[in-house]
């Protein structure tokens, strides 16, 4: 089987050694080129046409954002950003994805050297996954967004209805995504009123990204978007982001009332949060009143549990492979037999409004 062929790109040359031998020691993968700026990287990857390219954020002669914006312009490539843990490398990461990076690896401030050894295994299945990624050009409006200060994706093509109209506030909606979910999440929440059911969202990331995903969805959604904390009370209007690699995120009932609840914990299904622990305690404690979503991303983490919430009653939406970044989570869950309807991204939220509209009216005929 042809391995898959990779192009490092850093300007740290300890850095370049270090992700060239990490592949190199991988019996499906070998680092073809290594590139010390995107001048050189732009020949070596025209020469050498790499399955995936690692890409540094930083780097002289050519920003990274700009050397990935043209290279998904005129060559679509599948890429694994390689981040700095800072609020600045958080920020440039986001704008990366939003411009088709597939996924990212977040290296430490020191001890690099230690560090992405520890990394080794994540590094790789990320060069796995986005071997596999289906690529897409990025929307104009993602382009035109990549210089710093801009937020991408602020003209939306639709703009959500602007009210549901009065809903049980009983209702919640449990979102999980992983590869590719960072913006497919972001699809679907800026098509939402502002009066849209509670959500709960777990998204595969690190510790220290999800704060500013939250931040960046906040300004450009109609409903408030929050990092999740334990405790809060879940309203209308509002979504919560599991916090990235400490806790899970889950759903408890508290008198009238559902609320937040931030567990430590093992890995589950190798994820810290994990799309299972949250719809697991969404069959528990939510049942016929939840409404479930699975999104782009790898592994089978939270099919059995979406499977468990259709079971107590929820109904549950699930992306096609056609939409999907990586049609892993979305495959097991239908599998599982989890899902009601599976559709494109770009249908969900419609589908998902009709739905509280039609059960909403349903409701309303009772009384």
């Amino acid at each position: 089987m042809a391995k898959t062929r990779v192009v490092v790109v850093d300007d740290s040359a300890l850095v370049r050694s270090l992700l060239s031998a990490i592949i190199n020691r991988q019996p499906d993968m070998e680092c073809v080129g290594a590139a010390a700026d995107p001048l050189i990287a732009r020949e070596m990857i025209r020469s050498l046409n790499p399955d995936v390219i690692t890409l540094d954020v930083e780097m002289p002669r050519m920003d990274g954002i700009d050397f990935l914006a043209k290279l998904m312009r005129l060559r679509p490539t599948p890429v694994v950003m390689v981040s700095t843990l800072t609020e600045r490398g958080a920020d440039v990461t986001l704008r990366a994805l939003e411009l088709g990076a597939v996924d990212f690896v977040a290296k430490p401030k020191i001890g690099v050297a230690d560090g992405l050894q520890l990394l080794a295994d994540d590094i790789t299945d990320k060069v796995r996954v986005a071997a596999q990624a289906k690529m897409r050009r990025p929307a104009p409006s993602a382009l035109a967004a990549a210089s710093p200060g801009r937020a991408a994706g602020a003209a939306h093509a639709v703009a959500p209805p602007a009210s549901l109209g009065r809903l049980s506030t009983e209702k919640v909606i449990f979102i999980g995504a992983s590869t590719g979910g960072t913006e497919a999440t972001k699809e679907v929440l800026t098509q939402l009123p502002a009066d849209c059911p509670g959500i709960l969202i777990t998204q595969h990331m690190p510790a220290g990204f999800t704060k500013s995903y939250a931040t960046r969805l906040d300004g450009l959604c109609r409903i408030r978007v929050a990092e999740a904390c334990d405790g809060e009370r879940i309203l209308p209007g509002h979504a919560y982001i599991a916090p990235g690699g400490v806790a899970h995120l889950a759903v408890e009932r508290s008198g009238a009332n559902y609320v937040v609840r931030i567990r430590p914990g093992d890995p589950v299904n190798r994820h810290r949060p994990s799309v299972e622990v949250l719809f697991h305690s969404a069959a528990q404690v939510v049942g016929p009143n939840a409404l479930g979503i699975m999104l782009t991303g790898m592994g089978a983490d939270g099919a059995r549990a979406m499977r468990e919430m259709r079971d107590a009653g929820s109904y549950n939406l699930v992306q096609d492979e056609a939409s999907c970044v990586v049609f892993g989570m979305p495959r097991e869950a239908i599998v599982a037999g989890a899902a009601h309807e599976v559709l494109p991204l770009s249908q969900i939220a419609h589908r998902l409004i009709e739905r509280l509209r039609s059960t909403n009216a349903l409701s309303s005929s009772r009384v």
